[in-house]
């Protein structure tokens, strides 16, 4: 696999038992490119090792006056520098495709895995943790998976040296055969404690993140209720220790570095002071002594990628163990179906949820009151074909949601929740959505009633002359939140599914412009099946049916002015009312309590409207 063919056509399925299975698991899948690397690898080190050699044979060349052999010497010596620059510019090119297309497999299969869960992922794992997964994580499994090679190609370099000076002058061969294994091995007691320092600072750091990521993302509230001071203290404290804990962790690494140093240096010494008393009693030659010198300094190099890869994995295991825990994850429903539907097309019919007796008939406008807006959001997501929980299958048309393939089930049912996520970009890019067709852009953004919103963001980008073109800040921080609701329900509305489940879609908006959101909505979604979860009385009355589910469970169905005068639990929840309210309304006539609940909308409407006469 070449970085110039990704993305993967298919990452594959993931061993996800454990971090280290996952592992082993994206290096038996990059098998190929490894052993390319690990080609180089032996080249370029083992040509650096033989320079030792060559230097040695002309040394003695010259100590015997061996014109021949000093030109051997010469030309062995060029063959090893042309070797070594060729295997570490391949090396380096092989390792860095490695590091890249693993990186690159851990974030296809991340997204997939979010698509696949969708808002059932952030339910299960933070929001934070995934991203820190799909971004850091992703870099340090990488580097795991491409220092694999190299230290491979160094370990067998050390063991082919090893037996080479043994074979070349087995007296210093020997001490240096007996040492090296020590000096390689000599840093493994201290993994253990360096690996969990490194943990430590990891999670610090992770809360430090999630602290920073909330304060930013509530920056506005705070400054409001005075709490920006209070988090900036607690932001700071959370920084002080990731400092802490950086600092023991890179004491920790230090000192295996300093023994990596150490240890060497002595060998060294131990080597040049043997070789001397060899030479003096004449049992090793000068060129010998040189050749075993250099050779013990030459070995230094690939000796420090054995500190690397227990870095590597030190650093790889935690990240690895963080993106199993996410891709372990399965949805509740299987995500490839049963159902071939390519000859027939997607389902069309009623909505019908047999857990609640939720119907939802073709081509109406159904609302439903919920009392608990947490069940309010897992109905919308069950009717979407994605719960979080095991159950039986909503069905469409009679077609159970779980039988078709993620893709068509969700083409054919469009769940939008209580917040949407605007990206950064242009609104023209927002609306950059699969649609029918049948429903324009500018159709849609009256539907949602986007006209100010529009001309917001044509003043606040100086280059855009069609407001289309007006940049989107990221999350729509500048927007309000009614006018991040409206333009997301703009792309739904435009995108124009078979069935649209809208989640308080005008929880954000004033009264005024929610009742002519209503009317939008019902005029564009005319014949199209549309659910929404609310209870609002302004979209409550422009419903053709309006669905009460208490306790998880349908209890009424009816039109929102009878339900009011009939349901004491549907009229509690619509207007509000206190339990000393609802007391009072039962021996009260049902058409006063209705007309008290429009005067208080009337009421209430009147008195934004003056608030935004007095702001302009």
């Amino acid at each position: 696999m070449q970085i110039q063919d990704l993305p993967y056509p298919d990452p594959g399925v993931p061993d996800a038992r454990s971090g280290s299975r996952f592992l082993w698991w994206l290096f038996r899948n990059q098998l190929g490119g490894q052993l390319k690397s690990l080609a180089w690898g032996l080249l370029h080190f083992l040509s650096i090792s033989a320079l030792p050699f060559c230097v040695g044979v002309a040394i003695q060349a010259v100590v015997d006056h061996s014109g021949r052999r000093l030109a051997l010497a010469g030309g062995l010596l060029a063959l090893c520098c042309l070797g070594s620059a060729l295997g570490d510019t391949f090396l380096h090119r092989t390792a860095v495709t490695n590091w890249i297309t693993a990186a690159a497999r851990v974030q296809q299969l991340l997204a997939h895995k979010a698509a696949n869960l969708g808002s059932a992922l952030t339910r299960r794992v933070a929001a934070g943790e995934v991203v820190a997964v799909s971004t850091g994580d992703v870099e340090k499994i990488g580097w795991f998976v491409e220092a694999w090679s190299r230290f491979t190609a160094a370990a067998v370099t050390v063991v082919v040296v090893c037996a080479g000076l043994v074979v070349y002058q087995p007296a210093l061969g020997s001490v240096v055969a007996v040492g090296l294994p020590f000096l390689a091995l000599a840093a493994l007691p201290l993994l253990p404690r360096a690996t969990r320092r490194a943990d430590v600072q990891r999670e610090k750091a992770g809360r430090a993140t999630e602290l920073a990521s909330d304060t930013v993302a509530g920056l506005r509230v705070l400054r409001g209720i005075g709490g920006e001071e209070l988090f900036l203290d607690r932001y700071r404290k959370a920084s002080q220790e990731v400092r802490h804990a950086a600092v023991r962790s890179a004491r920790m690494w230090s000192l295996i570095a300093a023994i990596q140093v150490l240890l060497p240096g002595l060998l060294l010494i131990a080597v040049v002071w043997y070789g001397v008393h060899l030479a003096r009693q004449g049992r090793v030659e000068i060129g010998e002594l040189v050749a075993v010198y250099s050779s013990v300094m030459i070995l230094t190099y690939p000796l420090r990628h054995f500190e690397e890869i227990a870095m590597a994995y030190s650093f790889s295991r935690p990240s690895a163990t963080r993106a199993a825990r996410v891709l372990s994850l399965e949805r509740a429903m299987s995500a490839e179906g049963t159902r071939d539907r390519d000859g027939d097309g997607l389902p069309t019919g009623d909505l019908y949820d047999p857990a609640t007796g939720l119907l939802a008939p073709a081509g109406r406008l159904t609302a439903v009151v919920c009392g608990d807006p947490d069940a309010a959001g897992l109905l919308a997501e069950r009717l979407g074909g994605h719960p979080s929980e095991e159950g039986t299958s909503v069905l469409l048309g009679g077609v159970p949601l779980d039988e078709l393939p993620l893709g068509s089930a969700r083409t054919a049912v469009l769940v939008q929740d209580k917040d949407p996520v605007l990206l950064s970009g242009t609104l023209r890019e927002l609306l950059d959505v699969p649609a029918s067709g049948d429903v324009g852009a500018q159709e849609a953004l009256a539907a949602a009633q986007c006209a100010d919103v529009l001309s917001a963001l044509a003043q606040g980008s100086l280059n855009a002359e069609d407001p289309l073109d007006a940049r989107i800040t990221e999350r729509g921080r500048s927007l309000s939140g009614g006018q991040r609701q409206r333009l997301a329900l703009a792309r739904s509305l435009f995108t124009d599914p078979e069935v649209l489940v809208l989640d308080e879609p005008t929880s954000a908006v004033d009264s005024h412009t929610e009742a002519r959101i209503a009317q939008g909505v019902r005029d564009l979604r005319a014949g199209r099946t549309t659910v929404v979860f609310t209870s609002s009385p302004l979209l409550l009355d422009h419903a053709d049916r309006v669905v009460l589910v208490h306790e998880g469970e349908v209890v009424a169905v009816g039109v929102h002015r009878e339900l009011v005068r009939k349901e004491p639990r549907y009229r509690a929840i619509v207007t509000r009312e206190t339990d000393e309210e609802a007391a009072l309304d039962d021996v009260r006539p049902a058409h006063d309590v209705l007309d008290e609940q429009h005067a208080r909308q009337e009421q209430h409407a009147l008195h934004e409207l003056e608030e935004i006469e007095e702001t302009a």
